[in-house]
């Protein structure tokens, strides 16, 4: 166990090393270096393909696959491509999220070619390991990248609103010669200005998180999987209303009451939030990538008492939460420099 350990720490150190000049030598907007076109592979539309390689750069609906002769393919996803992990003998893989597919992430995909030269995800597959890897290195490289963006946006704001302030200083000190009430009038602007760069900052803070927007449970009768009426009519208002927000994503999670088996209930509980997404998914069109990897509870975090009848119908449950972009959904600051002048 310790070797494998050891083993694992040197694949996420390699792959950290090959992912830094994305966090310290390249623009971050868009979470990576763009594709060298020299190194780019065009498929033929209707071409079948299978690739081998790492992630190296990810957007919203694509990302891009460097095999081992340094060829880079743009692949794009959709509703239908299936994302799973490698299975074992006799037992097949599990289903991820396409929010899974991180940066240094090693993978196989198969697709045909589309109409501008991307390959279009049928299937993807990847190993757990390659899986935990990925996240690790993600975790590093993420935050490195958006404090070195938000610091160079910062510092060109900080700069702009000093050339203007600079400015009005100059004129409010020839104003002062001739009128008691430019100095109030240059401090009212300098107080606008530095509200306007906090209010930019903490917008800019916010981007990384999520804040819940609506939240609903919809129950389930005892050993049951299936969807009732009412819960249906919650889920269409709910789908609704995340539709409509920018920057959104849903989490859903699967819960049991205490009768029978840890394991009877661990199973039921991830039924009961796969029906919920399929509901989603299939009824409203939501897609897969605005869904969060569910995950079933079975009997923990109860929220009612067991013990009553009551009780256990409340903990037969699934949770739906709507969670918002908290930076996006933020307004933008605004500055009047002439407010609170000549008062």
């Amino acid at each position: 166990m310790k070797s494998k350990a050891i083993r694992l720490s040197a694949l996420a150190f390699g792959l950290a090393l090959a992912l830094s000049p994305l966090a310290f030598g390249q623009d971050s907007t868009q979470n990576s270096a763009p594709t060298d076109a020299s190194r780019a592979r065009s498929v033929s539309s209707g071409q079948k393909m299978k690739i081998k390689g790492v992630v190296t750069r990810r957007d919203a609906d694509t990302f891009t696959v460097r095999d081992l002769s340094g060829v880079d393919t743009i692949v794009r996803l959709n509703d239908k491509t299936s994302v799973k992990s490698n299975g074992g003998f006799l037992r097949s893989g599990t289903n991820y999220g396409q929010t899974n597919i991180l940066r240094g992430l090693n993978l196989e995909v198969e697709g045909r070619g589309g109409s501008n030269g991307e390959l279009n995800a049928e299937k993807i597959r990847f190993g757990d390991t390659d899986l935990k890897t990925a996240r690790s290195v993600e975790a590093r490289a993420t935050p490195l990248e958006e404090r070195a963006s938000a610091s160079e946006t910062r510092l060109t704001e900080v700069e702009q609103n000093a050339q203007k302030l600079s400015g009005q200083l100059d004129e409010l000190a020839a104003v002062s010669n001739a009128a008691r009430g430019g100095a109030k009038a240059a401090q009212a602007t300098a107080d606008a200005a530095v509200a306007g760069v906090n209010a930019t900052n903490d917008r800019i803070s916010a981007l990384d998180d999520y804040v819940p927007q609506e939240s609903i449970a919809v129950n389930f009768k005892t050993g049951s999987s299936i969807l009732q009426p009412d819960a249906k009519t919650k889920l269409d208002d709910v789908a609704t209303k995340a539709l409509a927000a920018k920057g959104y994503v849903i989490e859903v999670t699967g819960f049991a009451d205490s009768t029978g088996s840890t394991a009877r209930n661990r199973a039921l509980s991830s039924r009961r939030a796969d029906a919920v997404i399929r509901y989603l998914v299939e009824n409203h069109q939501i897609p897969l990538r605005r869904i969060v990897t569910p995950y079933g509870f079975g009997e923990s975090n109860p929220v009612a008492d067991n013990t009553s009848k009551t009780g256990r119908a409340e903990n037969r449950r699934v949770e739906v939460k709507v969670l918002v972009n908290k930076g996006l959904i933020q307004p933008a600051p605004t500055m009047n420099p002439g407010s609170g002048s000549g008062q």
